[in-house]
């Protein structure tokens, strides 16, 4: 499965020298592993794919905590209160309830949100924003590698990782680079992350939609399929209904409930309010950040935008 790169005339050569595994990757080479949709991905469209960055991923996850799980609870009290006739302290609770929800809310919805790293089809191009500065690269010939790590903690020990790693320019000056992450690599092993880089190969050449070979495909079902892995997070409750559902046509109604599936499950509806409200802070704080992007990254994000990639717009005013 190894690609047959040459390590020291890679630009990551000293990247992988280090690695405990590596793999030099070009995007006209297969790495043998098989297609792997990742839950860093945010949008899969015609146009663009859009990875998650820093630390958007937990974005309203507090705001999920206190007004879904603290709010929802001193909302019970309010109008257990009320019912025993102690207004008072039901106005208190319900008060207390509103203030756990919309300040969290409104801090995580109103606080800029890191951009997502972002894959232009039209463009072939991988867009990446940081502290306001704008890097790029053009897709073919990107320099990109993956390789595995160790970590040691005092109390998980020795524990393995899997990195996918681009290198790109600040764009207008190409003397700038910076390496970043395609989603995080905790807990991924390599076989995973070679098989997302070649998910991305199979979107920005043969894309948008295309089948489990990475061959072209007119029906977007497959890439939907490969989506799910991300709307599953949260949804525990659904989950563990449909599992208790499969073991019981498999049992035929016998002996198919565990101790262990009922305490999921009860957990999981638990914790459905502070997952639905997380989601929701999360689409709002993302939908608003959006309009961050430099307006030349923007159009060329839009079905009829510009087609130039920035490299030519570099070159052009270089001349």
């Amino acid at each position: 499965m190894k690609v047959t790169i040459n390590n020291s005339a890679h630009p990551l050569s000293q990247r992988l020298a280090q690695a405990l595994d590596g793999y030099p990757l070009q995007t006209d080479q297969h790495t043998g592993a098989t297609l792997m949709c990742m839950p860093d991905v945010e949008e899969h469209t015609e146009h663009y794919l859009s990875i998650e960055h820093g630390e958007s991923v937990h974005r309203g996850m507090l705001t999920g905590v206190l007004g879904g799980t603290l709010g929802g609870f001193l909302l019970i009290m309010a109008m257990l209160a009320y019912y025993h006739g102690n207004p008072q302290n039901a106005l208190q609770a319900l008060i207390i309830a509103i203030a756990c929800a919309v300040l969290p809310f409104l801090w995580e919805v109103l606080r800029p949100m890191p951009l997502p790293i972002l894959f232009n089809r039209h463009t072939r191009e991988l867009y990446f924003e940081q502290d306001g500065k704008l890097y790029h690269s053009p897709w073919d010939g990107i320099a990109a590698a993956a390789y595995s790590v160790n970590t040691v903690g005092p109390y998980t020990g020795r524990m393995g990782h899997a990195a996918l790693e681009v290198l790109l320019h600040r764009y207008a000056h190409p003397e700038e680079q910076v390496l970043i992450n395609l989603g995080s690599p905790l807990g991924k092993s390599l076989r995973m992350q070679l098989g997302f880089w070649e998910y991305l190969r199979a979107y920005m050449d043969n894309g948008p939609w295309f089948d489990e070979e990475g061959n072209t495909c007119e029906s977007p079902v497959f890439n939907h399929s490969m989506l799910e892995v991300r709307k599953r997070r949260g949804q525990w409750a659904r989950l563990q209904w449909r599992d208790i559902k499969n073991q019981y046509r498999a049992n035929n109604g016998r002996n198919f409930l565990g101790a262990d599936d009922l305490v999921l499950l009860i957990g999981g509806i638990f914790l459905a309010p502070m997952n639905a409200i997380q989601s929701l802070t999360y689409a709002i704080a993302k939908r608003r950040s959006r309009s961050r992007w430099p307006e030349l990254i923007r159009e060329r994000l839009e079905p009829d935008g510009p087609t130039t990639r920035l490299v030519d717009l570099e070159q052009h005013q270089a001349g």
